[in-house]
């Protein structure tokens, strides 16, 4: 338990994590956004790791549930209960003082979708109003990117669920563009692959972790070298295969052309002036699919701009959501306009 009343949180579709202010943050939840149920009496069994554990293994009596689905809520009940079950686990489940949160959510949410994130957090027990903060601003914040000044800076989130890119300047959104395609689909593709290839069934955390050894954005000369198990399409029987990073290419080239497609879409809608900086800056990558390899070189090659990939990518989120709290005073003003631009998808 921590002595804290403040956290950031990155309600994720793969995970859920919390951050705490203070020193540059530290991330103090860090859990599948997973769950099982009893189907007879439809009650919470196990959350986070302890129900990732058990996708494809779960009798029929035990359903495995992701409540989160593309970056937004699929089911309110079952996020209310993770939100209340791990910010109790950080500030004490008996603690009288709700907490003050900061949530990060897609720029593409409705305001339906914006209000159902609000209001799970606030009946899971958080401090009214609960503050909300868009993804590619909390992941700048986070990956430690100056952002008082009037230059601009291009941010790329790539998501389990969802892609974005954002042009930000003064701690606000500019320009913004977004996909419900994320390191999912990447994982989705790479298992459709081996079943093509090889006639191997793997299930999704098998192709998980081959995405994460042996997944590759261009082609090189020593590639990695990856056995994955799984069941022989025909006979049903285990077998494995030896897989290697260049075979992966052209599955992760597919869906890394969507975010493609959406950086050059926000690089066409953005002022001449912020435009300068970012030729000159490069986009920073945020998020768990900027761990693939190659992916900095492959689109920088798409786009025709440097790409670095932030040394936090995979926590930014959450570290700038609980700095933006620390720094209210500061971020504040614009948070009602990052709420606005959350909205903003029902105008477009």
């Amino acid at each position: 338990m921590f002595l804290t009343k403040r956290l950031g949180i990155d309600l994720g579709t793969s995970r859920l994590r919390i951050a705490v202010p203070g020193r540059g943050g530290q991330i103090v939840i860090d859990e599948p956004t997973v769950v099982t149920l009893s189907t007879q009496e439809n009650a919470v069994l196990a959350a986070g790791s302890d129900a990732a554990n058990m996708v494809g293994r779960a009798p029929e009596s035990v359903s495995v549930i992701n409540p989160m689905r593309e970056g937004v809520i699929d089911d309110y009940r079952i996020v209310e209960a993770l939100l209340r079950y791990y910010m109790g686990l950080v500030v004490g489940r008996f603690n009288l003082v709700r907490p003050e949160v900061m949530i990060a959510t897609p720029a593409g949410v409705t305001n339906v979708e914006q209000r159902a994130v609000r209001d799970a957090a606030e009946q899971a027990g958080a401090r009214r109003p609960a503050h909300l903060i868009a993804n590619p601003l909390a992941a700048a914040i986070g990956a430690g990117v100056p952002m008082g000044d009037a230059r601009g800076a291009l941010i790329g989130n790539l998501g389990a669920g969802r892609s974005e890119a954002a042009v930000l300047s003064m701690y606000g959104v500019v320009v913004w563009e977004s996909a419900r395609v994320g390191g999912e689909v990447v994982t989705e593709t790479i298992a459709d692959h081996v079943k093509r290839r090889h006639s191997l069934l793997i299930g999704e955390p098998t192709a998980e972790e081959l995405k994460f050894a042996a997944g590759s954005a261009i082609p090189v000369e020593d590639p990695v070298r990856a056995e994955v198990r799984g069941r022989d399409q025909s006979s049903g029987m285990p077998r494995s295969v030896t897989i290697t990073a260049n075979e992966l290419v052209p599955s992760v080239q597919q869906v890394l052309q969507t975010f493609v497609e959406v950086t050059r879409s926000t690089l066409e809608r953005t002022p001449p002036e912020l435009t300068a900086d970012i030729i000159d800056r490069g986009m920073l990558l945020t998020g768990a699919a900027a761990r693939l390899q190659g992916i900095d070189a492959y689109l920088a090659e798409q786009v025709g701009i440097p790409v670095t990939i932030a040394d936090n990518a995979e926590d930014a989120v959450a570290l700038g959501a609980a700095e933006a709290l620390d720094n209210l005073d500061i971020v504040g003003p614009n948070l009602l306009a990052q709420e606005s631009v959350l909205g903003a998808a029902e105008a477009r």
